[in-house]
């Protein structure tokens, strides 16, 4: 052993640098290749008389009225063992109780109450914050679900109060089905936009941590500082380098919101370390939203929601050419149960699904 290190430091060290960027170069193009695929595209045929239900069904939503603490009182009947989470994000002013340093990201922060105190100290306080502007708000969590693809919801889908979008879902060029109007993005880094597009005065970026790494691309992006090459090498795949937004608009999910949602809504098993894989009990990020949904606004609505895997050819997402099939490819979050989940939510009347990929009301007009 005392050879080989011997050995390592009698290396030249003029060659580390180009050896280290090279092997950097190698990482970036087998990322490039794994990530950037080109699927044949998927041609997309929209029922005008299914889309005219849509869109009547839409409208009968908005025009109810509104109902304070619908959705979360609803939520609580579903959590009979669950005590709900206080603040659903952490700021500087946040009172830390043992739970969120009892597992890993992303249910918790074990082991990284440092890195936790060095963003919080950045981040401004934001308790008791209303979104929306109203002391009733409707919220409308939007998916990236192929069945957006030309419904032309997107006027009505800007009528809600509060629309909290996922990862890179953009708005630029396809407002015309999703709207323009984001009022939260919740992204962890690898899902974040490369191309900043919301411009809402407004908006929130609410950053999810799946990983130690993620804290510090976080505080880059608060500080407006560069992501270390080392870091870099812990990222799946490409990270942005910069968020251009104001520190004001950033925001920490609270890890409880994930926990939550993993042990009491889907009934998964408690997390539990693994030399290699994961356990398929990782909420999907839209589910996670939805419960988010409920602690902010009084009612909540889904749209973009639902993986039918009969329909194999069907557009996976809106934005781009991938078939519904890549979603069997799919290893770490156990979409069946998710979807046995969502099904029950809006049969009960909790939440609304808006685009009928869950569970359709109007269907059958």
């Amino acid at each position: 052993m005392r050879r080989v290190v011997k050995q390592w430091h009698c290396f030249p060290r003029r060659l580390l640098v180009p050896l280290l960027s090279l092997a950097l170069l190698l990482l970036a193009l087998l990322k490039l290749h794994i990530f950037n695929t080109n699927p044949k595209t998927v041609k997309v045929s929209v029922d005008p008389i299914f889309r005219e239900r849509v869109h009547s069904y839409v409208r009968e939503v908005l025009a109810k009225g509104c109902r304070p603490s619908f959705a979360r009182q609803k939520m609580e009947a579903e959590l009979l063992s669950s005590t709900p989470v206080t603040e659903p994000f952490l700021d500087k002013k946040t009172l830390l109780n043992e739970q969120i340093f009892k597992y890993p990201p992303p249910f918790g922060f074990l082991h990284m109450q440092n890195k936790l105190q060095e963003v919080l100290s950045l981040l401004p306080a934001s308790s008791e914050e209303r979104f929306g502007g109203r002391d009733c708000r409707r919220c409308v969590v939007i998916g990236n679900g192929g069945i957006l693809k030309g419904l032309g919801l997107g006027p009505l889908l800007n009528q809600f109060d509060v629309i909290i979008r996922l990862n890179s879902g953009p708005v630029q060029d396809y407002s015309a089905d999703v709207g323009n109007r984001t009022s939260i993005r919740m992204s962890y880094p690898e899902g974040c936009p490369k191309v900043w597009e919301d411009v809402d005065p407004d908006l929130k970026f609410v950053a999810v941590i799946y990983k130690s790494v993620d804290f510090h691309w976080l505080q880059a992006m608060i500080t407006k500082t560069t992501v270390s090459l080392w870091d870099w090498l812990f990222f799946w795949q490409q990270v942005p380098v910069n968020i251009p937004i104001e520190l004001s608009q950033f925001r920490l999910l609270n890890p409880e919101v994930i926990m939550e949602t993993a042990l009491d809504l889907l009934h998964y098993p408690t997390p539990r370390q693994r030399l290699w894989g994961w356990d398929q009990n990782v909420p999907t990020l839209g589910v996670s939203a939805l419960n988010l949904a409920t602690y902010i606004c009084d009612e909540v609505s889904l749209a973009g929601f639902g993986y039918n895997l009969t329909q194999k050819e069907a557009p996976l997402h809106y934005f781009d050419d991938l078939p519904m099939t890549a979603m069997l490819k799919e290893a770490m979050h156990d979409v069946q149960t998710e979807k046995v989940l969502l099904k029950h939510l809006t049969a009960s009347g909790t939440i609304t699904d808006l685009t009928g990929g869950i569970h359709c009301n109007f269907c059958s007009r």
